[in-house]
């Protein structure tokens, strides 16, 4: 394992007159790194995370509870981190349990009032009643507990896929930054700035974070992104980069390396949606466009030709024309829309 001083070396400085940005502090041999004053921009005030009315009574109802699931919470913490939720793990559970109650009051509410006051003056028969008030009691209150609890993970995932349909132009930003000899920790604080690249400029926001405020060195921070990114592929390069540099290996080449292999990557996922779209397109035609015209025509035919019921008939043909084939153009639009969506930039 190399010492600091010698870590340090490998991120030279790259300091100028225009570029007062570059200009950073070094650790001298012997000296700790630790928490110091960072100047910030004129009229900026610190951001605190307050709960909501609701988390905070969540937070005194049911915080002990929370705070004895020590398996979930570990669980919790790791994708909430992954997920940018402000929010201490025993909070959300918290606030988990307390939604599920209500949840679960709510739906004996509605099961009472619904499934046998409502049917009672209706006539309902009373299988009909006990099947729509088990439900009301029964689902409301599973829904919205997995529905809350898999939150976390959800925008995790979301964030995820961010990082990596955005990967690949990162990494043209970054390796055009060390291609002009620029320091990693300047090329990740210059990319935090770059919003344009989504979730990756926040990663890289998080790592200058730990670098600039909380006096970690740049490989611990780097190591520390790793750990807590939703991304395969991000962890994969920030993994590179650690190793590389602890290595005695140059940067600039790994950079260009996984600049290029990035693009290759892109081009083939390209590719391969647009396969996908041809597909889409053709089974288009074939079931929005020429299936329901043979099925009305034969239902016609069978109405005139058959003897079957013309009203049976008729009720048919409106259910092909103004259900069957809306919700299936709807369908290969919202396909086609989500598609695309995914591969913009």
């Amino acid at each position: 394992m190399r010492s600091l001083p010698e870590v340090a070396d490998d991120f030279k400085r790259v300091e100028g007159k225009r570029a007062q940005y570059l200009t950073t502090k070094i650790t001298a041999p012997g000296e700790t790194l630790g928490p110091h004053a960072v100047r910030l921009l004129k009229g900026a005030v610190p951001e605190y995370i307050k709960l909501s009315p609701f988390q905070d009574l969540a937070l005194r109802m049911m915080g002990r509870r929370a705070k004895t699931k020590t398996a979930i919470l570990q669980q919790l913490d790791d994708l909430l981190l992954k997920a940018h939720m402000k929010i201490r793990p025993e909070e959300y559970l918290a606030y988990v349990y307390m939604a599920t109650l209500v949840a679960a009051i709510v739906g004996v509410v509605v099961g009472v009032v619904v499934g046998v006051v409502i049917f009672g003056v209706m006539g309902v028969s009373l299988m009909l009643r006990i099947i729509v008030a088990g439900a009301s009691i029964g689902l409301l209150p599973v829904m919205a507990y997995f529905l809350l609890l898999g939150t976390p993970g959800s925008k995790a995932k979301g964030r995820g896929r961010d990082i990596e349909k955005r990967i690949a132009a990162a990494m043209s930003f970054i390796s055009a930054m060390a291609s002009a000899d620029v320091n990693i920790d300047v090329i990740f604080k210059e990319l935090s700035r770059q919003k344009v690249y989504g979730e990756i400029s926040q990663e890289a926001a998080w790592i200058t974070r730990d670098t600039e405020l909380l006096g970690s060195d740049i490989l611990t921070a780097i190591r520390k992104a790793a750990r807590r990114s939703p991304s395969s592929k991000f962890q994969d390069f920030l993994q590179g980069v650690i190793t590389t540099s602890t290595s005695g290996g140059q940067l600039k080449p790994y950079f260009l390396l996984k600049a290029d292999e990035y693009q290759k990557e892109n081009k083939l996922e390209l590719k391969s949606q647009m396969e996908t779209l041809g597909m889409l397109a053709e089974s288009f035609v074939t079931v929005v466009v020429a299936f329901p015209l043979f099925l009305v025509l034969i239902m016609a035919i069978m109405a005139i030709v058959g003897g079957s019921d013309p009203a049976f008939m008729v009720m048919m043909l409106y259910v092909v024309v103004l259900g069957m084939i809306p919700i299936s153009q709807f369908g290969f639009i919202f396909v086609i829309w989500n598609m695309s969506k995914e591969s913009a930039m």
